[in-house]
């Protein structure tokens, strides 16, 4: 009798065992889903690995016996031409330079991506970060509370909506290191980061800000909530122990689907020059620096390029199947 039970519950459903549970928790559920999907399995493998590598780029250059700052290639050495590209063909890939060597500088190309991905990485991380937190108090708030609140963060909202994020920073960026440039020198690397997760943070909180306002629009007017009304319970505890848990789905998706987004931002602006500078590895100042070597030497963009496509493709499938895990009613 045990065994036909067994055989006509579905696969999410175990047999009670000693009075334990029939059914697994919407956790389990959750990540039995997620295992079915060999697409997001590979995208988890795939968006993992770039997170050791960045994050393990100290030691990944203690072992590779380089680090993204030294010239290792010179017209001296014999490793590279009077007019500083790689004497030799692929640019300089062998046994010594694994991605080739850099032109003009010299460097490995393989430890400066590595350093590059990290660099990405850890401003996109920081970004997401701010902007879920900021995001997720201003909507919980707006959605909850409503009236003039609701009035003022919205209208808040919308005015950042409707500048072109882009355009700004381009516009603004040079105006806040004018005392830097005015005095000729070089905008410290600590304060092009904290101007770039600044002004990202800025216009990044408001899609999280707007979706959370209308998930708590249609969850406050839920008999769970009048119910803890009843019982005396005040807008914090009915804030953190009854709307908060029914977030956290939409907030895990937001910031699967955000990273990728903040990641490309952060290229795209080091590439336009308002981002990160060389000597500093970073991702956008790789493909800038690529761009304009395409006709000499194209080996040198394609593993910063490669790399860029493979992690945003892998990151935004991981997301998608994190969405269709945690709300199955809502994918496909």
């Amino acid at each position: 009798m045990a065994t036909l039970l067994t055989e006509e519950l579905s696969p999410d459903v175990v047999p009670t065992v000693k009075g334990g549970p029939l059914g697994r928790s919407p956790r389990q559920l959750a990540w039995l889903r997620f295992k079915r999907d060999k697409t997001g399995l590979v995208a988890a493998i795939v968006v993992l690995f770039f997170f050791v590598v960045g994050l393990g780029a100290p030691l990944i250059s203690l072992v590779y016996g380089k680090d993204p700052y030294t010239p290792y290639a010179t017209t001296s050495n014999g490793l590279l031409t009077d007019t500083g590209f790689p004497i030799k063909p692929n640019g300089g890939i062998d046994s010594q330079f694994w991605f080739g060597i850099e032109p003009h500088t010299g460097r490995d190309v393989l430890i400066v991506l590595v350093y590059g991905i990290r660099t990405s990485l850890l401003i996109s991380l920081a970004v997401v970060l701010l902007t879920t937190i900021i995001g997720t108090v201003l909507g919980v708030t707006a959605g909850y509370i409503g009236g003039w609140t609701d009035y003022l963060i919205s209208r808040v909202t919308d005015i950042l909506l409707s500048i072109p994020s882009t355009l700004f920073i381009l516009a603004f960026m040079p105006v806040a290191w004018a005392s830097y440039q005015a005095t000729g020198q070089e905008v410290p690397l600590w304060v092009r980061t904290a101007s770039l997760i600044g002004l990202l943070t800025l216009f990044g909180w408001t899609r999280n800000a707007r979706m959370l306002r209308g998930q708590v629009f249609s969850l406050r007017e839920r008999e769970f909530i009048e119910a803890a009304k009843v019982t005396g319970a005040g807008p914090r505890r009915i804030i953190v122990r009854e709307l908060l848990p029914n977030l956290w789905t939409p907030i895990l998706v937001l910031a699967t689907l955000d990273l990728p987004a903040y990641v490309t931002a952060e290229a795209a602006l080091s590439f336009l020059g308002v981002g990160i500078k060389d000597p500093t590895p970073d991702w956008g100042v790789m493909v800038q620096n690529g761009s304009g070597l395409i006709s000499s030497d194209i080996t040198y963009l394609v593993f910063p390029g490669i790399g860029m496509v493979l992690f945003v493709l892998a990151f935004n499938l991981l997301g998608d199947s994190v969405r269709d895990a945690l709300d199955p009613k809502g994918s496909r």
